[in-house]
């Protein structure tokens, strides 16, 4: 399983001037491990475009997943770009439908926010999925139609019941990153933390520093 402890998923517009790509560039150079190429607005063919520009700058410096488009991660594949897997919510397609296309190599994650979530997923066949997105810690405005707030205490109570991997996601800011470890997050999922730095590089390094205290 590739390292998912520091977790970046991209924001178009809050990346701003600078752009996904330099952002993703700076953010990997500050010890950023696994970057979700996400969204949800542009075509297939803008999502993919971004997908080859990030993997091709990302080499094997870090994971490189899309969110949710399964056509654009086997073009990808087919054209030979170094892409790992992809992120799949509750409402896109069905994740036992997601691994039958993708096949067994693929890393393929889920959103998982509460019990009956946990349960469905734990319902799947052995090796369907291999890490949880669980959230939100914080009310964030990346993602306005948020499922409840977990907060660490929740997040911890959620995580006690896998035995898959679950990296914690949902407005989590530089404080949150060592209790979130300490409660059994295998990562920490940021959007704004980074994406919204006026410096992505120094961003994603004092994250690093956390995670790693």
């Amino acid at each position: 399983m590739s390292d998912l402890s520091l977790y970046l998923v991209t924001d178009t517009a809050l990346c701003g001037a600078r752009g996904v790509l330099a952002t993703v560039i700076d953010a990997v150079a500050g010890g950023i491990t696994t970057v979700q190429v996400r969204d949800k607005t542009a075509s297939d063919d803008a999502v993919l475009r971004l997908l080859l520009q990030v993997a091709d700058a990302v080499g094997t410096r870090a994971t490189v997943i899309v969110n949710d488009r399964v056509d654009v991660y086997l073009r990808a594949l087919a054209e030979g770009a170094a892409v790992h897997g992809l992120h799949v919510g509750q409402g896109d397609e069905a994740v036992a439908r997601v691994r039958d296309r993708v096949g067994p190599d693929a890393i393929v994650g889920i959103t998982a926010n509460s019990p009956a979530e946990f349960d469905r997923v734990f319902a799947q066949a052995a090796g369907t999925v291999d890490y949880l997105g669980v959230g939100v810690i914080r009310a964030t405005s990346t993602k306005p139609d948020h499922p409840p707030v977990l907060g660490v205490p929740g997040f911890a109570a959620l995580a006690r019941t896998s035995a898959l991997p679950c990296v914690a996601i949902g407005g989590i800011g530089l404080p949150d990153v060592w209790p979130l470890r300490q409660a059994g997050a295998a990562g920490v999922a940021v959007v704004s933390a980074v994406c919204a730095a006026p410096d992505a590089r120094a961003a994603a390094r004092a994250l690093h520093r956390e995670w790693t205290r």
